[in-house]
């Protein structure tokens, strides 16, 4: 008996985790709950996806709860992002049934760790992010496609020192549809008739700033990768000569050509009529050599297109907006940066009646006549952009208003002529807005007010507003629950009141700048920390906060991934202390001025994910201090340091920490300490722009 007794309480877990329920003898009915693998995958993986969005560290700590949570994590992970290359072997074989490799913590990835993922664990992966990485080359790739068979989408961008080699082993993974080569400015026809001959099957290509191809690779990839829909040839080389076949790609759906100066009107010209009926997006922007005469030619080729930048491009005449009634399935035009000659913009709300995106930003010429005519027949328009207009005024934000009452994004900083009056009307008439920019404005309170209409507004940029205060922010923060991203940047009249409204109101924040506002203190931190999902924190030149403040958020805001504490003189080792200990999630923090010595630096070092630092006129840092930090900080990717430490700090160790993919950038910058009040810098700042 007592041998069958010590038997049955060998294993209690294990009988709980896998008997099924049954009734109890006992008089009393206890409830047993079910056991985890009885629930369908499905399901389970339902419930982790839930988790992982509230909060992404958590599912460590579900798998360290059992055996059984152990594999279930271990089935659920799709994607696998390892902090360094060393850990790739283990991470794909905890990892089986994960499908995309993102390498994008890795500054430096060698042919040798990439070999290292040549097994069966690697046959499930379907993309591959290799687009932040350095340090591998035709090998890396080569052990990559051998080991990847069903390799679907590879993203090798920057890989500035890669060429026709790598690219020939690129070609084995023959099943690709997506594939990026951004920057191989080595590579040349050669090499990229190697992939266009073997993956036949690609989808999507970029070859941008591939300065080494001509007209002739070009050709051969029109030839042989016929089932193209996406191609991003920027900046690169190509001429008239190979223009033709990519139009006649019977697939293709969007079309990228920013900053390609050998495409000029003669290109343009030497078209068909209607030789690509299936492209949709066409983004000719920055194209120097383009004229609206090879505007007007080329839209009578591409009668389906939906999309049409070209912002920086050509002045925009009249002849060449009536052209526009050619694609009358037009839905969204950017013209950033374009000069409007007479009557070209009224031109606009006759010829593109379909419109539902305009861009009008940095452009020369809008005046207040013309854009008032334009959109007053833009009945469906959903998004205006009018940044830096310096000449409208309160008659065209009046005709917008009226006209364009569905509009869900209106982007009108520095539009410094429209009064605090006028800009009320926005919250009257467009209260569908989700993406609100009056950045420089002439905003008050009773604006703000107003605009406490738009309860949909997800994110608002309200920045050098000297005339805000706490009272039209507490509208806000009681009416927009949905905001997610707030620009208060140098809003010097605001205090800690406002922002505690903005923080109980908004539970959903994320971003939130706070820089320059001088009246803030700790009790801001405090309240912002109970907004659980804030990743961007940006409070530099705030003196009043604390390392008790930042304490505050780093223990409620796990998901901090972007910190700005420069000149908050206030902030020491103690605050680097919480954020080692519970800001797992931080890529980028700026230290400079705080007052944070050797101790406080080498403890973010624990911070393992820890990729962009700026650390300038720290009084309390010593070469030693920054060395052995440098050293235990594996993955970072760029640092930002005092020139002054260049000649203190050993040779070979900064040779080391480049070798493992990190840029340095000395600054040699006097040291100030002072912080303009927000009247005088903005002041400042119109003086410059004048001149």
């Amino acid at each position: 008996m007592a041998a069958a007794a010590a038997q049955q309480h060998r294993h209690p877990k294990r009988r709980r985790l896998f008997l099924s329920p049954s009734p109890s003898p006992s008089p009393t009915p206890t409830l047993v709950a079910p056991p985890l693998v009885t629930l369908a995958d499905e399901l389970l993986f339902l419930v982790l996806d839930r988790v992982a969005q509230a909060d992404p560290r958590a599912l460590k700590s579900f798998a360290l709860a059992s055996r059984a949570c152990h594999a279930a994590e271990s089935r659920h992970r799709r994607v696998v992002r390892p902090l360094r290359p060393d850990l790739l072997p283990a991470a794909l074989a905890r990892y089986p049934c994960a499908t995309r490799l993102d390498l994008s913590l890795c500054a430096r990835v060698p042919d040798a760790a990439l070999a290292s993922a040549v097994s069966s664990s690697c046959s499930a992966l379907r993309a591959v992010d290799l687009s932040r990485s350095r340090g591998f080359g035709a090998a890396g790739v080569t052990a990559l496609a051998a080991s990847c068979p069903g390799l679907a989408d590879l993203d090798l961008s920057n890989g500035v020192d890669l060429g026709d080699a790598a690219a020939a082993e690129v070609g084995r993974a023959r099943g690709l549809r997506r594939l990026s080569l951004a920057r191989w400015k080595p590579l040349t026809d050669m090499g990229l008739g190697c992939v266009a001959v073997v993956c036949t099957e690609l989808r999507e290509l970029s070859l941008k700033w591939c300065l080494g191809v001509s007209d002739l690779g070009i050709q051969l990839l029109a030839l042989k990768c016929r089932k193209l829909t996406s191609l991003d040839l920027s900046y690169t080389m190509i001429t008239k000569d190979s223009f033709p076949a990519i139009m006649k790609l019977p697939n293709l759906q969007e079309l990228t050509l920013v900053g390609c100066i050998g495409i000029d009107d003669d290109a343009l010209d030497s078209l068909d009529k209607e030789c690509s009926k299936s492209l949709q997006v066409l983004d000719m922007s920055q194209c120097q050599n383009i004229t609206d005469v090879g505007v007007s030619s080329i839209l009578k080729s591409v009668p389906n297109l939906l999309e049409l930048d070209l912002s920086y491009c050509c002045p925009v005449t009249p002849s060449m907006v009536r052209s526009f009634q050619k694609i009358p399935k037009l839905q969204t035009l950017k013209l950033e940066g374009c000069k409007f000659m007479a009557y070209a913009l009224k031109a606009i709300g006759t010829s593109c009646v379909s419109l539902r995106e305009l861009s009008l930003s940095k452009c020369s010429g809008v005046m207040d006549t013309e854009l008032s005519l334009a959109v007053s027949r833009l009945k469906n328009l959903l998004k205006l952009d009018i940044t830096c207009c310096r000449n409208i005024t309160d008659v065209s934000l009046a005709a917008i208003t009226s006209s364009c009452t569905s509009l869900i994004s209106l982007r009108m900083e520095s539009c410094s002529r429209v009064s605090s009056g006028a800009l009320q009307l926005i919250g009257k008439h467009c209260s569908h807005l989700e993406e609100l920019d009056l950045t420089d404005s002439d905003l008050d309170d009773e604006g703000l007010k107003a605009l406490a209409r738009c309860s949909k507004l997800s994110s608002l940029k309200i920045g050098i507003c000297l005339k805000i205060g706490d009272e039209g922010l507490t509208h806000i923060g009681r009416s927009c629950p949905k905001l997610r991203d707030i620009d208060l940047y140098r809003c010097g009249g605001l205090s800690d009141d406002g922002i505690i409204q903005i923080a109980q109101g908004c539970p959903m924040l994320e971003c939130i700048n706070l820089s320059y506002c001088t009246e803030i203190t700790d009790r801001s931190l405090i309240s912002l920390s109970k907004c659980a999902k804030l990743n961007t924190l940006e409070i530099r030149g705030c003196p009043m906060i604390t390392s008790t403040g930042l304490s505050e958020i780093a223990m409620g805001c796990r998901l901090l991934s972007k910190l700005d504490i420069k000149k908050c003189f206030e902030i020491n080792d103690v605050g680097m202390l919480y954020l080692s200990q519970f800001s797992h999630s931080l890529r980028q923090i700026n230290l400079s001025y705080c007052s944070v010595t050797d101790i406080g630096l080498l403890s973010l070092s624990s911070i393992s994910g820890l990729q962009n630092m700026t650390i300038v006129h720290l009084a309390g840092i010593t070469p030693n201090g920054l060395t052995a930090t440098l050293m235990v900080c594996g993955c970072l990717t760029k640092v930002k340091v005092h020139e002054a430490f260049k000649s203190m700090m050993p040779a070979h160790m900064i040779k080391n920490v480049e070798a493992r993919g990190c840029v340095f950038q000395w600054i040699d910058k006097p040291f100030k300490v002072e912080v303009e009040p927000c009247d005088v810098w903005k002041q400042q700042s119109q003086d410059v722009l004048v001149r």
